[in-house]
């Protein structure tokens, strides 16, 4: 019976933990799922009522949109947090990265974008309809040859000896998307563009930079030094919130007068699902404040573990939502 028992109890702790790693996989797949979903389905559901006519293709240009944002967030974020990591006393190695594979899904969907582009915006149903050539003669097109361009040194500089060289390219993705989103007829586009420029990289910094600690922190195994590196990323992601909020609420000034923002948020399709996003971002900051306030005073630290992993959830939410918004119709400024 003395050699059963702890057997017994061994045999039924790795089921447990099977179990575990299980209902975490399946969490994770459904997850996935849902964000996938999300620019899929969503723009009927935007669009309802509202009037508007979407564009051609608005299904699949959102979900290579989200997956393109996805793909900035993850190295951007393991750049922030593992340079957070080398100034943390005796920290442990920081586990093996991901970038290489989402710089490569960032460039399949960097392409798919830029197909779109080389048919006039219009979905091609044949590479015969795709001219690559005319990219090179508008703005969007040359902005969207840099994308994919930009992903592809970025993965090779994720294989390199200097992996934070990626950096750079990362940094041309999001000039050139805050510069796709702001075009040459707007009101002031270099105002725009500013806006857009450090609201994507500061919520890319937020996303994938919690990503990261999350994946350390199992990684490092509840050490002193997991404490130590959750603090350093709590501080900078209060920056980093208040900097995604100010920009969001002046780009959406901008987008939309005061005195038309909330007719336009449940009456437009892109109000509607700018109101979604603005509610996902409000329970992520109130889940960022419920960790940062475990992290100081719960008798485990480690406890803010749980509310952070909520919140890399629901920012993951808020990404393919980020998608949807930039291939939805723009609203009427009156």
């Amino acid at each position: 019976m003395t050699l059963t028992r702890p057997a017994t109890a061994e045999a039924g702790a790795g089921g447990r933990g099977r179990r575990a790693a299980t209902a975490r996989a399946a969490a994770v797949l459904g997850l996935v799922a849902l964000a996938a979903l999300i620019p899929l389905l969503g723009p009927s559901a935007a669009l309802h009522g509202t009037g508007e006519a979407a564009a051609p293709g608005v299904d699949g240009v959102a979900l290579l949109r989200a997956v393109l944002f996805a793909a900035v967030c993850v190295p951007v974020g393991e750049l922030f947090v593992d340079r957070l990591a080398a100034r943390v006393p005796d920290a442990p190695a920081p586990p093996r990265g991901w970038s290489l594979y989402a710089t490569v899904a960032g460039m399949v969907a960097a392409a798919g974008l830029a197909s779109v582009v080389a048919t006039g915006n219009l979905v091609p149903h044949g590479l015969g309809q795709i001219d690559v050539g005319g990219l090179y003669r508008t703005r969007d097109g040359a902005l969207a040859l840099l994308e994919v361009n930009a992903f592809l040194v970025a993965g090779l500089c994720a294989l390199s000896r200097r992996p934070s060289a990626r950096l750079w390219p990362l940094t041309a993705v999001v000039v050139a998307e805050a510069l796709r989103a702001h075009p040459d007829t707007e009101d002031g586009p270099l105002i725009g563009s500013g806006l857009t420029l450090v609201h994507l990289a500061c919520a890319a910094l937020w996303a994938g930079g919690l990503l990261r600690v999350l994946r350390t922190l199992r990684e490092w195994h509840g050490s002193e030094a997991g404490v130590a590196l959750l603090g350093r990323y709590a501080r900078g992601a209060t920056v980093l919130l208040a900097a995604v909020t100010a920009t969001g609420v002046c780009s959406t000034l901008r987008r939309m007068p005061a005195d038309t923002v909330l007719h336009q948020l449940t009456t437009t399709a892109y109000g509607r699902t700018l109101l979604a996003k603005v509610i996902l971002v409000a329970g992520a900051a109130a889940l960022a404040g419920w960790a940062r306030l475990r992290l100081r005073r719960a008798a485990d630290p480690l406890t803010a573990f749980v509310p952070a992993r909520a919140e890399v959830a629901v920012l993951g939410v808020v990404v393919a939502v980020s998608g949807l918004l930039t291939a939805l119709p723009l609203p009427i400024r009156w």
